[in-house]
């Protein structure tokens, strides 16, 4: 398992010469660092740890000084280890105890104390040095070093390897995430952004997302501390090349992700973990990024309302700054609405993938959209569904749909009763403007009849039209041709074959039809006195039936005369 170990302590302690007796690498780059002798920016180194199996490690060395501290915690981004460097001359000083709070928020709880610059003083000072650094990170063990001369630095290194042993990477999401900490450009390569990977990996020829931009990139090729690989696995140290876009377009704090697995939001629900009084105003530490937020609280909740937009994931931790650090956290919600619901933040801060997924589904809710909400891995997404039904993409709960289909059965037999000549419901009122209806519909016990939805085995009937169907046709069958008042008993005896119906609310008999019909076939030409003659009927009725049979499709109209449609006929 490729791990990161950063480095932390105050200024002049030694860090960055101790990075470089361990490693042979000098990561001081700025020209400035090298002027001035101290570590301004983050840098970075392959650490090898020989033994039966070759330990392969990444250093993270950070500045010191207090006004560097955003670049410490940037650089704290991903590390699964500290190494803690106390000058055994001075001991303990302010940025030491403000690195260690700021890996404790980060939930980085393993590592190794290196009390350096032992050959400076007298051995008695060094036992107070270690003895002190014992006392102020008892879970770690203390090493006594010296990079001039190199004393301690194969112990220190033994400490290092039984200190990976311990650790515990906690569940990371499984997409792939890597957030920017360095963008710059080589004459023939391009654009080239580094981090650590945080999650997943990256393999040449990847699409991924550049947010909060919301740009599509694509990776041209891959380095890890130098070398070339086809794939980057999650904990190491990483470079990618991206074709097609400027370095004057990414900024530290950007990310690198897997589309469709983490959302861009300019608000967190938190748990707060305070060192001291958190104040309104704070700046929000989260991955590389560093942006200004006003904070909202109810009870051990929080919510951040960022300045900026960044990508979160539940679980993410996070500092908090003023002109020092005063607390952290950890994200429970990346994508919250605006109101904060502690009884919701209580449900996804126990974690259960189950629970938050009923809480998400109160409504189907498409399994891509689920893992989009930044709440799962794929792993706890596919123990959350477990609970769940699918209908297509789409997830629901099945006492949902028992409530559903409770609600259509009502409609239903209410449809029955007031309207028994029609009792469907079209299916496009059924469910109406739900994107969901198409994949669920067929799951509601229902009968689909054109357009329409009935309950099982539902008929249309006369209902209580008895009388007035019978005294419809009774006219139908003494005159063969009648006004309808009632345009939906008319529709249902159509329906049945027991008359036709003809414009202006008219109706024919089925028997004076089916007598035009058969008289078309001896008129040539078909004129309306002709066919008024031949039927016996008046021209109104004539016209009626003759612009039925056009609709029908049983004839054409030429002029003041009609034509027979062979086909039809």
């Amino acid at each position: 398992m490729p791990l990161v170990v950063g480095t932390a302590g105050h200024i002049d302690h030694g860090k960055t010469w101790l990075v470089r007796a361990l490693t042979g690498k000098d990561t001081d780059r700025l020209p400035e660092e090298h002027e001035r002798g101290i570590s301004i920016d983050l840098g970075y180194a392959p650490l090898v740890i020989p033994g039966r199996v070759a330990l392969h490690l990444s250093l993270v060395d950070v500045p010191g000084h207090e006004r560097f501290v955003r670049n410490m915690v940037a650089g704290a981004t991903g590390v699964d280890l500290f190494l803690l460097v106390i000058d055994a001359g001075e001991g303990a000083r302010p940025q030491t105890h403000e690195h260690l709070a700021i890996l404790r928020l980060l939930g980085v709880e393993r590592g190794v104390v290196a009390v350096t610059k032992a050959d400076a003083v007298e051995p008695e000072q060094v036992e107070l040095a270690v003895a002190e650094a014992a006392e102020l990170v008892p879970e770690a063990e203390v090493v006594p070093v010296s990079a001039k001369t190199g004393a301690g630095l194969d112990e220190l290194r033994a400490a290092l390897a039984r200190a990976t042993h311990a650790v515990e990477r906690p569940e990371r999401f499984a997409a792939t995430r890597l957030w920017i900490d360095r963008a710059f450009s080589l004459r023939g390569i391009g654009t080239v952004v580094t981090g650590t990977l945080w999650s997943g990996s990256i393999a040449v020829s990847d699409l991924l997302r550049l947010e909060p931009a919301g740009r599509t990139v694509r990776v041209r090729s891959v380095q890890v501390h130098d070398q070339p690989v086809e794939q980057a696995e999650a904990g190491q140290r990483v470079a990618v090349n991206l074709p097609a876009i400027e370095r004057g377009e990414l900024r530290r704090g950007d990310a690198l992700v897997e589309p469709g697995h983490y959302p861009v939001s300019y608000r967190l629900d938190v748990v707060l973990d305070e060192l001291e009084p958190v104040p309104a105003a704070v700046k929000v530490h989260l991955g590389t990024a560093d942006v200004a937020a006003r904070i909202v609280r109810s009870g051990r909740f929080a919510q951040l309302r960022l300045d900026d937009p960044v990508v979160a994931a539940r679980g993410d931790r996070f500092v908090l700054r003023t002109e020092t650090t005063v607390g952290g956290g950890r994200v429970v919600d990346p994508a919250p609405p605006r109101r904060l619901e502690p009884e919701r933040l209580e449900i996804l801060d126990r974690g259960d993938p189950a629970e938050i997924v009923s809480l998400l589904t109160a409504e189907p809710v498409t399994t891509a959209a689920l893992q989009a909400m930044g709440l799962f891995s794929p792993a706890q997404l596919a123990n959350g569904l477990a609970a769940l039904d699918l209908a297509g993409d789409w997830a629901y709960r099945p006492p949902w749909l028992e409530g559903v289909r409770a609600v259509v059965r009502e409609r239903l037999a209410e449809r029955a009763e007031t309207n028994p000549l029609d009792p469907g419901i079209p299916l496009g009122e059924l469910l109406p403007h739900e994107p969901w209806a198409p994949a669920i519909l067929p799951l509601l016990h229902v009968e689909r009849r054109d357009g329409k939805a009935y309950a099982p085995g539902a008929a249309a009937s006369l209902g209580d039209k008895v009388e007035a169907a019978e005294h419809l046709e009774a006219e139908l069958a003494a005159d063969g041709v009648a006004r309808v008042e009632d345009a939906k008993l008319a529709a249902f005896l159509e329906s049945a074959g027991r008359l036709k119906r003809v414009g202006d609310g008219f109706a024919v008999s089925s028997e004076l039809y089916e007598r035009g019909r058969e008289a078309l076939q001896t008129l040539a030409p078909i004129t309306l006195a002709g066919f008024r003659d031949a039927l016996g009927i008046s021209r109104r009725t004539a016209q009626l039936l003759l612009e039925r049979f056009d609709t029908d499709g049983l004839t054409r109209r030429v002029g003041d005369e009609r034509v027979l449609r062979r086909s039809r006929v």
